[in-house]
């Protein structure tokens, strides 16, 4: 039982580092700080398969199925996001003149 407390007290603690930190980072590096976490987080999908791998039975495999999908997602997500956020800072091909009406005279 005291594990769980322990457990909860780190819960709440990161929460409210996080959370402190988050709202110190100005508005323009947002997007790539949640780009830079989200990959991060693929440890959490590590852990979660690790979870899996020992799980004994039914209940705490399903659990640890669900925290490897969710992580899979995650870690997906960071890397769709991060190549949108790379897109926008490519310079854009300029079309030459006159083609945009279809034809060149």
């Amino acid at each position: 039982m005291i594990d769980g407390f322990i457990a909860l007290y780190i819960l709440t603690m990161a929460a409210i580092l996080g959370f402190e930190i988050i709202s110190k980072v100005p508005v323009v590096l947002h997007t790539p700080l949640m780009s830079g976490s989200n990959f991060i987080h693929g440890i959490v999908l590590v852990g979660a398969m690790i979870a899996l791998g020992h799980a004994d039975n039914t209940l705490e495999k399903v659990f640890g199925f669900i925290a490897v999908f969710l992580g899979a997602g995650n870690a997906a997500g960071g890397y769709v996001v991060t190549e949108r956020m790379l897109e926008m800072f490519k310079p854009r091909v300029k079309k030459p003149e006159g083609k945009e009406n279809g034809g060149g005279s």
